[in-house]
């Protein structure tokens, strides 16, 4: 037998071990979580938002082990609670839920207390409410098509509800005022509720509201709808035609809603967050629940929804510039 010197041996060892930790996948550390989650929601409690909040939570905590709990930080336009959010330790115990106000608040905030782009990891892009164009049923029009006529015939006479200069409904209105080349005057009330009711008697002509907001005064028959701005019809409303069909597939406003963390906050963390929540919005339990509700799934990577966030940025950035809205 041949002998081998001590440094062939440890030559070999090392080779050997080289070769083993191809076939062997490698064990990252975890970022231990030893303490509950809290998911700051930028709203008080029974907002559509708070809603899907403690539908995600369950399955978040779930993932570490330990209990994630909703905790609501209201206030300034969602500013208040986005930055708890950036303040936080960026340790795995804080994550945040944001809606389209995070998207056009940097546009419609002269001085935010933070930098959208800077202070956050964005984590997974949750889902999305398309919004439906509701008007008076004594309008003689029934299409979008229609609509648009009677508006371009009635110049100066067609006013909009919106829950407030700024709002998700507003700036929808605002959207399809630029693509469909009319004009309309919008009448901010403190909220949707005042909005429909005034839609309803008739007060103004038209409003953008959420599918879960106007379901039952569609079902009564108390307002009427032209169109809806998601891409495909809505099972929830399937007689109601897209913005799309109606040739005005830029009219796209909906409201949106996913996972923040603050920036620093470690990266596998991050990865294990985003994994239960795709996880989650594929049970058929989920589903069920938030198509209830009128929420379209939408999921990915953090760096697909990382990507998506400066780009609604720019495009509403325009919008809000085009119709000189201000924040209230």
């Amino acid at each position: 037998m041949k002998h081998l010197s001590i440094s062939s041996l440890i030559y070999r060892g090392l080779t050997l071990a080289a070769l083993m930790s191809l076939s062997i996948p490698a064990v990252q550390a975890q970022t231990p979580i030893t303490k509950s989650i809290r998911m700051i929601v930028p709203y008080g409690p029974g907002g559509a938002t708070d809603a899907l909040a403690r539908l995600i939570a369950p399955y978040v905590g779930e993932e570490f082990g330990q209990q994630a709990v909703v905790e609501n930080r209201a206030g300034a336009g969602s500013t208040i609670g986005t930055l708890a959010v950036a303040k936080a330790e960026p340790d795995g115990l804080t994550i945040g839920m944001i809606d389209a106000a995070f998207i056009t608040n940097p546009s419609l905030v002269s001085k935010l207390p933070y930098d959208t782009l800077k202070d956050f990891t964005p984590i997974v892009f949750i889902a999305t409410s398309p919004l439906v164009l509701l008007v008076n049923p004594s309008l003689p029009a029934k299409t979008l098509q229609e609509f648009t006529a009677y508006a371009k015939a009635n110049a100066g006479k067609i006013t909009f509800g919106s829950a407030g200069q700024g709002t998700g409904a507003h700036l929808a209105a605002e959207q399809f005022k630029m693509q469909a080349g009319i004009e309309m005057l919008n009448i901010p009330f403190k909220g949707a509720g005042e909005a429909i009711t005034q839609l309803i008697g008739g007060q103004t002509t038209a409003m953008f509201s959420t599918q879960i907001g106007s379901k039952a005064m569609l079902d009564a028959a108390r307002v009427r709808a032209l169109a809806i701005t998601s891409q495909l019809r809505s099972e929830l409303f399937p007689d109601i035609a897209t913005f799309i069909q109606g040739g005005l597939p830029k009219v796209d406003a909906s409201t949106i809603n996913g996972l923040i963390a603050p920036l620093g906050t470690p990266d596998d963390y991050v990865k294990r967050v985003n994994a239960a929540v795709n996880r989650a919005l594929k049970t058929a339990e989920l589903q069920v629940k938030l198509k209830q509700q009128g929420f379209v799934t939408v999921g990915g990577s953090p760096a697909e929804f990382a990507a998506w966030i400066p780009a609604e940025i720019t495009k509403w950035a325009k919008v809000i510039k085009d119709a000189n809205i201000k924040a209230e």
